[in-house]
């Protein structure tokens, strides 16, 4: 729900969503639509089936415009191909909201999500306690505890964005 929020925010001309998603994320589509049909923004779902996604084809299916900004899901599949899908959306002229910072690092537009470093590295202290002998069913179960606002200012010049003071202000950190 935040990070629809967040790119209606970013995007005052916003008439709906793309969400790109796959089946390994099929329950986030879910979440999706129930949470756009509460703020008020129609979304259309862009499926990609088979291995290696051909981001051309799927996106050729719909109608991108700067009014539908592209919403990517969190994927292993689409965080390695993090890079094409920012320039994708980046050379479309299209606003763009992922999960995680390193799509902001590779172009896209904004970003909500925990820190993955740092999810990583607790992942290793829990290894590294495990190593010396703790047992993992006596280890709590951790959920993030802090969510991360990331805008790239450099791609909302690129799009003709003017992001808001007020969402400036909460971000966690500002590309310039």
């Amino acid at each position: 729900m935040k990070r629809m929020e967040l790119i209606k925010e970013a995007s005052p001309e916003l008439q709906g969503a793309t969400v790109l998603w796959d089946q390994t994320t099929a329950d986030q589509w879910r979440a999706i639509q129930s949470a756009a049909a509460a703020l008020g923004i129609p979304v259309s779902g862009v499926e990609l089936i088979e291995q290696p996604y051909d981001y051309e084809r799927a996106f050729s299916q719909t109608l991108l415009d700067h009014r539908r900004p592209l919403y990517v899901v969190m994927s292993g599949f689409f965080f390695r191909d993090r890079e094409r899908l920012a320039n994708f959306a980046l050379q479309r002229r299209v606003p763009s909201i992922f999960g995680t910072r390193e799509y902001v690092d590779a172009g896209g537009l904004l970003s909500y999500g925990a820190n993955i470093i740092a999810l990583f590295r607790r992942a290793a202290e829990y290894a590294d306690r495990i190593a010396r002998g703790a047992k993992p069913a006596d280890l709590p179960i951790e959920q993030p505890t802090k969510f991360e606002v990331i805008v790239n200012l450099k791609t909302a010049r690129a799009l003709g964005l003017q992001i808001p003071d007020t969402l400036l202000a909460r971000a966690d950190e500002v590309i310039e």
